[in-house]
């Protein structure tokens, strides 16, 4: 375990006071009192005429990484009941939890703790008898083992770990509730891949590692704020002396951690590897996990030497249904619900009202985790847990149609999601789709790769238009579309919708050679088809494509005759943005009708309350006003719109809210404040992966934004002010341009007004909070131990604290604001 201040622990028998009734034993009688354990010189206790001995706890062979908070609530539960179970899948590090925790408590149990190791026992007929060997009672007694253990244990104070109780787990319940019954001072602590199910039993669960978000990973100084860093670093020291976490090596390392699932045991198996691969040559073989995984320690008993062995043990406990539904439930990637794990499962083999137990059942064999939602329960499945049981499905022959039935359920959420789009649950479809995101592109991958599977795939595709494109981005839908367009090229609806929804990104990419193909092959399309719906689409991508290339008088007509015939065909998302496009095409050539369109455009959105059509909107309403010189009422709107767009991930609509208020903030003068708005719509525009900022025409204003930025301010202020706004997340760029936060620019750094210091001296406190010493910053930094020392002062005068203490828990709190920050700007998905 790493550093710190021991605990204290009381123990229940010490925290109960006379008459409480709370705390008190949750299982069997109450406890009697005890006189006083007289104790000989040094301390050590001697009981009159006992031979029981102090346990048999193993000293600990590696280090004991983490769990501080586990650690924590198990000493807690522990005062609280005297049963109390580590659940868990194979791998997390159930037994290596129990046995530092019965470290950490043994004081309070002077009859001894004892550790039974029940994993090689079979036969439940040889519980009692393996736990009276442990405890080293005297064998050649005439009583029974069971009536041997209870005479032993009745006036005993002692702590009893039941180490890999889930293959006997009905044994190990009567055993459990007959010992606590009959000897009121004994404490259980129990690991199980399930719930003893004994009454007053305490579940902990032990959670996954915490590991980093290979996508936004930590500053090298960070990394081993994570446990599973941590773990690997160690193991791998152990393997390869002296390897140190690089910079070239934190991306990888970050990635193993993540791709491994925080699981301690499949950590260290990858980190043995560090003999003969690199770390990122490890992050490149895992792909074959279980190949790489296969090793492990020899002294091990055979279920913990290897990752698959581990996963074996539990899928063996398993009965056939579950077993089947750990096989079918893998063709999720992320979370599910109830919902859709019925329209997954469910078949001859498995019935409807099968599935809510079959879940709950692995649930409780901890196959799969459960997290609370806001409105229903999701379940995830780790995703060594889901390879293993993709590999039975593919044994069983079942994978091809148990992912077309995942596909097809996706399927219908987007259609039901397009359909309902224009409506005031358009909050709530962002919230859902960026949910299931990972699901939706494990059915694309499925249809994309399974033969005959391409036209349902070109569906899918072209069904994510406009919460695919926010929820992803358009470098991803563009990925999708691509690959769907060349693998299904018969002519149909979903090609034409594919077509035109790939060229629009096309343009908004700033790649206009493919979005003039696109057009072009829509529109012939379209034609040979006849679809109104289709020709309504390819008239529109007309005037999109004119709008782009600022050829005006093309565009309007076009337009106006789209939104005649999105008007005839009924789709009002269609409709509302023919109108939108047209009223920008006004807006630009600075036609009178384009304010009462674009209030035309508001009011619809109004009326049928969708908040994203309602941004884009206010937007467009912005844009009017700057263009008409009116800069304060065009920021009113922009911001109005800015605030909606914080509600979903519409990166495009805060992206063209953030470039519009950096113009109208430099013409009233604010150069600072505009150059910084500047920064934070950049960081926009290259997150929606569109070309900055959209429009051609839009282009001119920018680069006439930036010079005026440029004079006001001159060359160096202004680059630290965009630098400024570059390095703000998402929600502090909205906080921002909304006037939420300052910011605060210094020595060529920015941060948020909450975080007052420079970069350099970032590092100095990140490393301060690991309890380095001034020289071991120096050392760290490259630089002496007096400029170290000087960094260390400056950053404690800046944040008012008079304590390394103090500067230390700010950067612990600092570092989960990060990376929440890091994860809500990172896309859904794995």
């Amino acid at each position: 375990m790493w550093g710190g201040r021991r605990a204290q622990w009381v123990s229940p028998q010490q925290a109960r006071r006379p008459g409480d009734t709370h705390g008190g034993p949750a299982v069997g009688s109450p406890s009697k009192p005890r006189p006083p354990v007289p104790r000989a010189e040094g301390g050590t206790e001697l009981v009159a005429g006992s031979k029981r001995h102090s346990g048999n706890l193993p000293a600990e062979v590696t280090s004991f990484v983490g769990r501080r908070r586990e650690l924590s609530e198990a000493r807690q539960s522990l005062t609280r009941t005297r049963l109390l179970t580590l659940t868990g899948a194979g791998g997390l590090g159930k037994t290596r939890l129990a046995l530092r925790l019965a470290s950490e408590v043994k004081r309070s149990f002077p009859d001894g703790t004892w550790v039974v190791d029940l994993s090689p026992v079979e036969d439940s007929e040889l519980l009692a008898r393996t736990v009276v060997t442990a405890l080293r009672i005297d064998r050649t007694s005439a009583l029974p083992p069971m009536a041997a253990l209870i005479a032993h244990l009745a006036e005993s104070r002692s702590l009893l770990v039941l180490d890999n109780c889930e293959h006997l787990r009905d044994a190990c319940a009567a055993l459990t509730r007959a010992l606590l019954a009959a000897a009121p001072d004994l404490q259980v602590v129990a690991t199980s891949r399930q719930a003893l199910g004994v009454d007053g039993e305490c579940l902990l669960t032990v959670p996954p590692l915490s590991a980093p978000d290979p996508q936004c990973p930590p500053p090298l100084a960070s990394m081993a704020r994570y446990d599973t860093v941590q773990l690997f670093v160690e193991r791998a020291s152990a393997v390869v002396g002296g390897f140190r976490l690089t910079e070239e090596d934190r991306p990888a390392v970050a990635g193993i951690c993540h791709r491994l699932d925080g699981v301690p045991l499949a950590i260290e198996l990858a980190a043995a590897w560090l003999r003969v691969l690199s770390p990122r040559q490890i992050l490149f073989y895992l792909n074959d996990r279980f190949g790489l995984l296969d090793r492990g320690c020899r002294v091990a008993p055979p279920r913990q030497q290897t990752l698959r062995a581990a996963i074996d043990w539990s899928y063996d406990l398993c009965t056939p249904q579950e077993q089947c539904g750990w096989a079918r439930l893998s063709a999720f990637c992320g979370e599910f619900d109830l919902e859709a794990a019925e329209a997954v499962c469910v078949d001859d083999e498995l019935d409807r009202r099968q599935i809510l137990d079959v879940v709950s059942q692995l649930v409780d064999k901890s196959v799969l985790i459960r997290n609370g939602g806001h409105d229903t329960v999701r379940y995830r499945i780790l995703e060594t847990i889901r390879q293993y049981g993709r590999a039975r499905l593919h044994q069983d022959s079942e994978e091809t149609v148990v992912r077309r039935r995942h596909r097809d359920y996706y399927q219908e959420l987007l259609a039901r999601a397009e359909s309902d789009w224009f409506s005031a649950r358009q909050d709530a479809w962002f919230a859902t789709l960026r949910r299931e995101f990972a699901n939706i592109r494990t059915a694309l991958e499925f249809c994309l790769t399974a033969p005959q599977e391409s036209h349902a795939g070109l569906q899918l595709a072209s069904s994510l238009w406009s919460h695919g494109l926010i929820a992803g981005g358009m470098d991803e839908a563009r990925h999708w579309l691509g690959q769907a367009l060349t693998l299904e090229t018969g002519p149909s609806t979903a090609r034409v919708k594919a077509l035109w929804m790939d060229g629009w990104l096309a343009f908004l990419r700033g790649d206009t050679v493919v979005g003039r193909d696109r057009l072009a092959e829509c529109q012939a399309l379209a034609g040979r088809l006849g679809d109104a719906q289709s020709l309504a689409h390819a008239v529109e991508f007309g005037g999109l494509a004119a709008l782009f290339e600022n050829d005006f008088p093309a565009a309007a007509p076009l337009l106006e005759e789209a939104l005649d015939r999105h008007r005839v065909t009924g789709d009002l998302w269609a409709q509302w943005t023919a109108l939108f496009l047209l009223a920008l095409t006004h807006c630009l050539t600075r036609d009178p009708r384009a304010a009462p369109m674009a209030q035309q455009c508001l009011a619809l959105s109004e009326t049928h309350d969708a908040p994203l059509a309602r941004s884009y909107a206010l937007w467009l309403l912005g844009l009017q006003h700057w263009l008409h010189g009116e800069n304060r009422q065009a920021i009113t709107r922009l911001r109005d719109g800015l605030r909606l767009t914080r509600s979903g991930c519409d990166l495009l609509g805060s992206a063209q809210c953030l470039e519009v208020l950096a113009w109208a903030t430099a013409q009233e003068g604010d150069s600072e404040h505009a150059a910084t708005l500047l920064g934070a719509a950049q960081t926009a525009w290259q997150s929606v992966g569109a070309a900055l900022p959209g429009l051609g025409h839009l282009l001119h204003h920018h680069t006439e934004c930036e010079n005026r930025l440029r004079n006001a301010l001159g060359d160096t202020a202004y680059d630290e002010a965009v630098r400024a706004g570059i390095e703000l997340t998402r929600s502090q760029a909205s906080d921002y341009a909304l006037g939420s936060i300052a910011i605060a620019a210094s020595n060529g750094t920015s941060e948020p007004a909450h975080t007052p210091l420079t970069r350099r001296e970032r590092q100095v406190v990140e490393l301060l909070a690991q309890g380095l010493t001034d020289r071991q910053i120096a050392a760290k930094l490259v630089i002496s131990p007096r400029t170290a020392e000087g960094h260390v002062q400056r950053m404690l005068a800046k944040l008012g604290f008079t304590s390394r203490t103090q500067a230390a828990t700010w950067a612990l709190k600092e570092s989960r604001l990060w990376h929440d920050s890091c994860a809500e700007d990172s896309q859904p998905g794995r």
